[in-house]
This record gives C-alpha cells, structure tokens and sequence, in this order.
C-alpha cells in the first residue's frame, strides 16, 4: 500500500500519509506544493510530524481524517457510538488503499470491535476537497452509531471564524468570531438544511476578506440534520469538519448493516472570493448542470395567492409575454381543497372546484405564447384537513403514543419512509406531470420537522431525507427535462446534495432588494448567480413594506436566474415598458451574469454594496448605497477582477429609467482603463441616496 498520497490540482495540493497502517492524516492542504517525489514526500512527513508534548503521551498524537480516541485525541472523536456501552473507542487499521485518479478510498477495521471503516477521499479538477467515511457493523449484535465526522487540519495562522446564520425571511447574515481554545459548533435541528445553516463554515488569517487573506471553508452536503464543527486544541491542532445529526436510534446499525455519512467539501483560496469559486466551477462542470439560457421566469404567488382564476392567470400570462418572460409558474391553490394554507395539503389532484375544465386551458395558453409551464408543490407536508390525511392519519409523522407534532404554517409532515405514503405522493404527481406539459417544479417544503417520527416512532429524520431525494429522482426520471427548484419557505434547504437533483433555488421568501443585496451576496458563497432564484418584485414589498423603485429592484435582481413576482395586471403601460426593457438585457448579458466569476468587493461601509460577474470578455458590476443617511458619497470604487493588462472599454448600464444620482462623473461618457487601474485605481462614483444601484459594463477591447 502507498502510504504517503500527494493530489494535486486547480492550484491546490492535498497531501495523505496512512504510514503503518493508520487512518489517513492530511499532512498539507492548501496552495500547490508542486512536484514531489517519494523522497520530497518522506521529508515533508518528517518536517510535519508531531512531536510528544509535557504531560500528554509517550507517543506523538496524530489527527487523522476520522480522529481517533485510542491515539489520544482528547478532541471530539470521528467516531461517537458503542455497542451496549462497549466497543466505543475503536483503534483502526488500515486494511487497503485504492487509488483511481484523483480519488483515494481507505478500507480499515477494527476486528476486536467488530467494525469495518471506509474514508473516501477526492480532490476535484477546480481544487475542490470531497470527503465521507462509512462504518460497517461486522459483529453478530448491533451497533448503535451517535456521531461520525470527518475532519480537516487548518494550519494555526488560520484564527478567525467566519459562517452564516439568520431566520426566516433573514437568510445568511455573516458572522465573525475568533477561533479559540474549544469547539464552534453548529448544529442544525430542522430536519431541512435550515436558515440559519453555516452554509460554509470558515477559518482564515485574521481580516481575511473577499479578495485576500488564506481561507479554509467546509460545508456539509446533506439536507437533514447536520453539524459544522471547528476545533482548537490547548496545543493549538486546528481541524475544520462536520457531519450528519444523528437523532437518537438513527445510527443504530444491525449486523452487516453500514451507514454512510454526507460528503463534507473543503475549498481552500486566497479570500473568499476563491473559497466560492471552487464550489461554482465544481458545480458547473457537472454533466446535469443547467445551461446559461436559463429562461426568465413569472411566478404569480403575489399576484393572485390562492385566487385562482382562469381569465385572471390568462390575461397575466399575456402581459408576461409581452415583456419578454420565458416561463409561467403557477403557485399554491391549484390542488384538491387548497383555497386557503389550512387544507388540501396532500392532495394532488387538480381541483375541479377551481378548474372544471382541468390545468390543460391554462397550460396550452401558456405554451401557446412561446412559454414553458411551471407549477408549485410541496410533496413532503400535508394538512390535517386533507383527504389523505384523514383517510390515513398514521401517514403523518409522530414522536409516538398517540401526540402528533406541534403544527406549523398549519401543516404537518407525510411519513415519506412508509411505502404506501411515498406511492401515494409519487403516483399523483406523476399523473399530473404525465397529463399536462410541465418542465419545471417550484418544490416547496414549509416546516421543521419536530418530533419527525416513523410508523413506531422512532426518530426518521435521516430516512425521510433519502426518501426526499428518492422522489426528485424519480419524478426527474419520469419527466426528461424536467428542472425543479429548490424552495424550503424560501432559503431552507440549500446545499450542495439537493443541488445534485435540483436546478436552482428560492433564495429567500423575502424579495425586498434591500434584503436581496445581502442574500445574493452571502449565499453565493455556495451557489454561482445561475442557481439562485433572482425576482424583480412589486414596488412596496408584500414582506417588509418597504417602497422601491424599479430600477433598484431589477438592477439588484439580474444577478441571479432572473424573474419576476409581481402582479403585471397593476403595472402601468411604462413600468411594462421599462420592465420589458430589463429584461431584453438580461437576456443580452446572462451568457456573462449566468457564466462569470463572482466578484465582491469589501467595504469599510456596511451600507456600500459593490459586487459583479466577470469574464475574459465582459464584466458587469454592481454599485449600490444602503445607506440609512440622506445620501452616501461613494468616492473612488475599485473594480477588480477583469484580465489585468487588457483594456476595457467601461460605460454604465441604463436599459430604462436611471438611478437617482447627484453629481455625474466624466466617465458616464465613456473610458478605456486596463484591467489593473480598474482593480487599483477604479472609478469615482456619484453621491447616491438610499437604496440606489447603478450597473457598470466594461467590454474587452480587441
């Protein structure tokens, strides 16, 4: 077996020693360390190895990827679980190492324990680390699994912590801590990723922002409960990881059985922007992953709630057309007894109350304006007043002895994980889908899951979660073409193994663009702007009452998969217009908006939003002012990122009524700059009120 593995790639070396048969140690992650020989390999063992400390072992204690008590961590193990209290601290070796390319998976086992442990380990083309164990149960009675976690080693100039939090409607607030002596951990308890998911949990140099400074980040692919932990030990060891949350019984594993953890992801770079950028190109070099013609789209919730009407949804389907849009989704009241939130949920079938005549009027209206047909669902919940639910109560999952769970948004949660129930929901579905043209699936999921239990009440949390991403895959399957949209009240279930069987996400539920300039920001961290749901909203806000003009809210909203949530019945002849002249640009710019690097640029103001999308060709860069003052002076902006010694041909971007701004610069006109002036120098930019954006293009010369 090799036991010392250097992976490189994207500008990132992974290096691997599983020396004596030990689980593997990271002893390098981060910049390219260039060619290695065996040799170079042995010394940078050598230069890296622990060392014994006063008053701690006799022996040097190793971290490995899954850290092990009986080595003397004194850590949080890798492994958290017994067998009746016995067989918890289990000493591995490493029984095979298989290499194929990129991608390395260490067997080990413990025969003493009766446990078997696989590590996989994979370093992407864009640099991008992807890592997972698995732990098999080989004895004759069963093991009961708490925790398995994968970890990675950060090196100790790495010393402030950066993740997300919020709450509905408040998606992905950054916030910063020191990393000190003792765990961060971040659980995450809703059974759905959740608003207040890490999203990437960080830990770089001190001050690191989006363009400079060395960051390390994880984030957890799984749509269940999990956990992003970072660590730092007296002796200063620094480790980086996560994993699955296991509620209790979960993990609890017969003979022969094995359980599988999530993929953890690790990105390293220089500034965060690098950190995102790994994760984008990952994502957009997957065969599934959607083209850049992604079409612009109408959702019609706050148009018309749960008032369905065909003349209503005909005539907002004509204007639609008018200004350009590519795609109608109709929204929630479609289905059984949905006239309100507090019945019909489960019910999928089309309400003959509503539409006698079926979808199909709709649907061929739609399609025959040159639109596709979306529609909204959200398979995994139900109303206690719904057919289903009365017909089969024991669908609904429950702690047990009788006590359903507490309701929320009057709703509970179909116990996916009983057969009948997921052919219930998949089979309705199905039919719909088989009946009418529809290519797209806004799919919603609107509560926690508390006290999510199956049919004998044991927690079912994490097989709920397999059977969520079972039906996507089905109903994907069923449906070529098919794209569906990832929506959890909004921004609830957003990670990266949703995304492998999802084309996009709600971003929020809250569409203010004050609110959205931080939301598109922070949650491109993960996602490229192709996958985040982007909407132009009504002028006062149905969520935050906040008033806004239309070009603040479509100039915030084109960086993103661009659409519309806004009732176009209530519109005037020029804000049509002036919408449909937004749209015509993004349409001209979304091979940039939808294809570029991410760019963000960090601010001593809070209230100064300046972020773009860059190419070798084209750049398009956003200026904004949230400022709670009556005016913000901008002063010099730098705009980084473009190709340093190219000229650049730069303008600002006006397709309808233009920002309101004081004081116009010389450069409205027009500027040829190079690349490394826009990044040093930059522009001088107008004094803008409150809640003003103004868009900058700059177009490669030659």
């Amino acid at each position: 077996m090799t036991a010392l593995i250097h992976l490189r790639a994207g500008g990132v070396s992974l290096v691997l020693d599983s020396s004596d048969g030990r689980l593997p140690a990271v002893l390098h992650w981060g910049a390219d360390l260039g060619e290695l020989d065996a040799e170079g390999l042995s010394f940078l063992a050598a230069a890296t190895a622990p060392t014994v400390l006063p008053s701690s072992p006799d022996v040097p204690v190793r971290v490995s990827l899954v850290p092990e008590a009986s080595t003397g961590w004194l850590g949080r193990p890798g492994l958290t679980g017994s067998r009746a209290g016995r067989d918890w601290s289990p000493r591995w070796v490493v029984t095979a190492v298989e290499r194929m390319g990129d991608a390395v998976t260490y067997s080990s086992s413990d025969d003493a324990c009766g446990l078997e442990l696989s590590v996989e380990v994979e370093l992407t083309p864009q640099g991008l680390v992807r890592t997972r164990a698995s732990v098999t149960n080989t004895a004759d009675d069963d093991y009961d699994v708490a925790e398995l976690l994968v970890v990675l080693p950060v090196p100790r100039r790495a010393r402030e912590l950066l993740d997300l939090a919020g709450g509905w409607g408040s998606e992905r607030h950054p916030q910063r801590t020191p990393l000190v002596v003792g765990q961060h951990r971040r659980e995450g308890r809703a059974g759905r990723t959740g608003f207040d998911a890490p999203t990437v949990l960080h830990v770089g140099v001190p001050g690191f922002g989006f363009r400079s400074g060395e960051v390390w980040g994880v984030h957890v692919a799984w749509s269940g409960n999990h956990v992003h932990t970072a660590e730092r030990t007296a002796s200063g060891v620094q480790v980086l990881g996560g994993g699955e949350l296991l509620l209790p019984g979960e993990g609890r594993l017969a003979p022969g059985q094995t359980y599988a953890g999530p993929w953890v992801y690790g990105s390293w770079g220089e500034g965060l922007d690098a950190v995102a950028h790994r994760f984008h190109r990952w994502l957009r070099a997957r065969p599934t992953h959607p083209g850049v013609e992604r079409p612009v789209t109408l959702n019609v919730w706050e148009a018309v709630h749960f008032g369905h009407s065909l003349d209503r949804l005909q005539h907002l389907a004509d204007l639609a057309a008018q200004v350009g849009i590519e795609r109608f989704v109709l929204d929630d009241g479609w289905f059984g007894a949905r006239r309100d939130d507090t019945r019909g949920l489960g019910d999928w079938v089309v309400s003959p109350e509503v539409w006698p005549d079926g979808l199909g009027p709709l649907v061929d209206h739609v399609r025959g304006l040159g639109m596709q047909f979306g529609l909204w669902v959200e398979p995994e919940m139900v109303n206690m007043d719904s057919d289903v639910a009365r017909a089969h109560p024991d669908w609904v999952m429950q702690p047990g002895h009788g006590r359903l769970p507490v309701e929320a948004r009057h709703q509970q949660v179909l116990n996916l994980t009983i057969p009948e129930a997921y052919e219930h929901v998949r089979d309705q579905l199905l039919a719909v889908l088989r009946d009418h043209d529809i290519a797209y699936l806004k799919w919603d999921h609107n509560r926690d899951l508390v006290d999510a239990g199956g049919p004998d009440g044991a927690s079912a949390v994490h097989e709920q979660t397999l059977a969520a991403y079972r039906l996507m895959d089905e109903l994907r399957a069923a449906q070529q073409g098919l794209e569906i949209e990832s929506c959890s009240s909004g921004g609830g279930r957003i990670d990266l193994e949703v995304l492998q069987r999802t084309d996009r996400v709600w971003t929020s539920d809250v569409i203010d663009p004050h609110e959205r300039q931080r939301m598109l920001r922070w949650t491109g961290q993960l996602l490229p702007p192709d996958l985040l749901g982007s909407h132009i909203a009504s002028g006062q806000s149905q969520t935050t009452g906040r008033v806004h003009d239309l070009t603040f809210r479509a100039s915030t909203a084109v960086f993103g998969h661009l659409g519309v949530e806004w009732d176009l019945a209530e519109a005037s002849a020029s804000e049509l217009a002036e919408l449909g002249a937004w749209i015509a640009w993004w349409k001209d710019a979304r091979s940039t908006l939808l294809a570029g690097d991410l760019v963000r640029v960090d601010s001593p103001d809070a209230d100064v939003w300046v972020h773009g999308v860059v190419t070798p060709q084209r750049g398009i860069f956003s200026i904004g002012s949230g400022a709670s003052g009556p005016v913000s002076n901008l002063g010099d902006v730098a705009l980084p990122g473009l190709v340093a010694d190219a000229v650049w041909d730069v303008r600002p971007v006006i397709p309808a009524a233009p920002p309101l701004l004081f004081g116009l610069p010389a450069w409205f006109g027009g500027v040829r700059l190079t690349g490394r002036v826009l990044a040093e120098v930059g522009l001088r930019f107008p004094v803008m009120p409150p809640d003003q954006v103004l868009l900058v293009e700059a177009v490669r010369v030659g």
